[in-house]
C-alpha cells in the first residue's frame, strides 16, 4: 500500500512546517487527491489513522478534497472530455491532463 509511504512523507512535511512556526500541535491537515493521482482516498485516510500515533499529527484530523480530472487540447487549449478520446475535434491535437493528477498538501492548521 503506497498510501502508507505517502502518509509518512506527509508527516515529514507537516513536521517541517510545525517546527518552522514553533507550533504546539497540529490540528488539521488538508490534502487534495486527484482522480488520476493513483491514490485511493479511503486507503490514504486509513494509513493516516494507523501511522499518526507518536507523530506530530497524533491529534490531527485529515480532511481530503477530491479533484476531478480535467483535460484540454495541447494546442488550442479547448476543454476535452474522456468521451472525446482525448483528441481535439477542432485541431486534432492530443489532449493533456490539466487537473486531477496530483496529490497536494493544501493546508495545515497549527496551534501555536
Amino acid at each position: 500500500m503506497h498510501e502508507y509511504s505517502l502518509v509518512l512523507a506527509l508527516f515529514d512535511r507537516v513536521k517541517e512546517e510545525a517546527d518552522h512556526k514553533a507550533a504546539r500541535s497540529v490540528r488539521t491537515v488538508v490534502v487534495s487527491v486527484g482522480e488520476l493521482s493513483g491514490v485511493e482516498p479511503d486507503l490514504l485516510a486509513q494509513a493516516f489513522v494507523i501511522a499518526k500515533p507518536g507523530t506530530c499529527c497524533a491529534e490531527a484530523e485529515l480532511k481530503l478534497e477530491t479533484v476531478e480530472a480535467k483535460w484540454q487540447c495541447s494546442s488550442c487549449q479547448a476543454p476535452l472530455t474522456q468521451s472525446d478520446e482525448l483528441i481535439c475535434e477542432r485541431c486534432q491535437a492530443p489532449g493533456r491532463l490539466v487537473q486531477g493528477g496530483d496529490i497536494l498538501l493544501i493546508r495545515v492548521v497549527l496551534e501555536v
